[in-house]
């Protein structure tokens, strides 16, 4: 019986239970939630994608490294293998390797020429004038773009 007066002080004593908190609140706890779950899932594969970007970047490297070797390789087999073709036809290495020479240095001497004549395409007035009027469209709108964003930010 002493008991029971203890237990009417405790309750008394104890802090009460909160009031159910109204269904809005609770709307709004569970959008809040949701789109923190939403905007973290977004970083989440923002972030994923962009290992994959630097990964694929890495691995574009590596596969263009191999297939310049490869390349090469081809080339240097390509290239003995008409050196031997022609050691049989004209039955002397020297001469093989002489015609061997001169074929690369046409070849060279072609990439040169192609290369001035690309320059000088370049340097052509119609085509200079192309090239300075879209570097000045550039420039234009850069610099519109720049006034654009200090006007906005003077603005209150």
């Amino acid at each position: 019986m002493q008991e029971e007066p203890a237990r009417d002080r405790d309750r008394a004593t104890a802090p009460e239970t909160p009031a159910p908190s109204s269904s809005l609140l609770d709307e709004l706890n569970r959008l809040a939630h949701a789109v923190r779950h939403l905007f973290g899932a977004q970083l989440h594969l923002l972030a994923a994608e962009l290992g994959l970007a630097r990964s694929a970047v890495s691995w574009l490297l590596v596969a263009a490294l191999a297939a310049t070797v490869a390349g090469v390789a081809l080339g240097l087999t390509l290239l003995g293998l008409v050196g031997v073709l022609l050691a049989t036809w004209f039955h002397s290495w020297i001469w093989a390797l002489l015609v061997l020479a001169l074929l690369q240095a046409l070849l060279l001497a072609g990439a040169i020429l192609l290369f001035r004549r690309c320059m000088h395409w370049m340097s052509l007035p119609a085509t200079r004038h192309e090239w300075s009027a879209m570097m000045r469209e550039t420039l234009h709108r850069a610099e519109h773009e720049a006034d654009g964003e200090t006007a906005g930010e003077d603005k209150p």
